[in-house]
């Protein structure tokens, strides 16, 4: 069996975060309206509880592939100068169910998380928003202030983390990229305080994002705590904003950022307004006024990675990158 592996690079070398955009967005269209099979992940823990293997399988009719990620995520690797996600995406035909592809998982993961942000930005933040901010200064901050900057007319970015040193080392980095004020901040109250557009993307067990913080017509984009017994942000926040998420079944079962307010019975499964493909096709406006905080949960599908690595194999092929193994 031959199968076409591609590396790190070769991903970072096809797939932009433009094109990832536009595949996201139709890929979420595409799950609103019945064509995917999207089941719930699974996942196995260490003892210890320092990370899980993943397993995240999905099929989408419309490319006819199925595919899973295999993942493992172990978040203090940020202290170790290595990505929290490690791991690679499988892609089968659907005829005779053979392999054709393997594609590194960490990049594609970190460029499809911040492309589906972008998605739920233009959907949802207020057109005139100026000031970005980031909770986190990982892989992911990396990705979203890129992601965000393609959305909207920022002007000004604040950046936050839990270690002060690597919000100052972010800031060096990414000045040189973009003609935007970066300026990173110590206290995370007061980075949120003026901020218009918030991406949490920390690896955080408690909440960093309080309500009292954040002022009326923010977009959230809350992107860390994918698992049941964290979060990001404090139920106050999550309660008081207009609340749409990737799926439905993943935010009931895995979002941490949901089911502690829910438990405490600030609200049941109701307070979801919907999923991004439900919107995305016109309708019914997602944002009703200028002051509504709008929060999008990301949880991650399997169907965003087969829909970024389908797009990957076919223009590796086209350009004949990747290497070809037999197994």
């Amino acid at each position: 069996m031959e199968v076409l592996m591609i590396n790190k690079q070769e991903v970072s070398d096809i797939l932009s975060m433009e094109t990832c955009i536009d595949l996201m967005t139709e890929t979420f269209k595409t799950l609103a309206e019945g064509n995917s099979i999207q089941p719930l992940r699974s996942a196995m823990w260490l003892p210890d509880k320092s990370g899980w293997l993943g397993l995240m399988p999905a099929y989408a009719s419309d490319t006819k592939v199925m595919g899973i990620k295999v993942v493992s995520v172990f978040p203090q690797n940020h202290d170790k100068g290595l990505s929290s996600h490690q791991g690679a995406v499988l892609l089968f035909e659907t005829e005779t169910g053979e392999m054709y592809a393997i594609i590194d998982g960490d990049r594609v993961t970190g460029i499809r998380t911040a492309a589906v942000s972008a998605v739920a930005t233009k959907l949802l933040a207020r057109e005139d928003v100026e000031d970005l901010t980031i909770l986190g200064s990982g892989e992911q901050a990396t990705r979203h202030l890129e992601a965000m900057l393609l959305i909207r007319d920022i002007k000004r970015v604040k950046v936050w983390s839990r270690n002060h040193e690597h919000a100052l080392a972010f800031v060096k980095t990414q000045t040189p990229n973009y003609k935007v004020s970066i300026e990173a901040m110590e206290d995370a109250r007061e980075a949120v305080l003026k901020a218009d557009i918030i991406c949490t993307c920390t690896a955080a067990k408690e909440p960093v994002l309080r309500s009292e913080w954040v002022r009326d017509g923010v977009h959230i984009n809350a992107v860390g705590a994918c698992t049941a017994g964290v979060r990001e942000l404090d139920s106050d926040l999550v309660a008081r904003s207009i609340l749409f998420t990737d799926k439905r079944e993943s935010l009931f079962n895995e979002s941490g950022d949901f089911l502690f307010p829910m438990k405490e019975g600030l609200f049941g499964e109701e307070h979801l307004k919907g999923e991004l493909g439900e919107f995305l096709s016109g309708g019914e406006p997602a944002r009703k006024t200028e002051k509504d905080i709008t929060l999008f949960k990301s949880l991650g599908l399997a169907v965003e990675d087969l829909s970024a690595c389908h797009y990957i194999y076919e223009k590796a092929k086209e350009m004949k990158r990747g290497k070809i193994i037999n197994l």
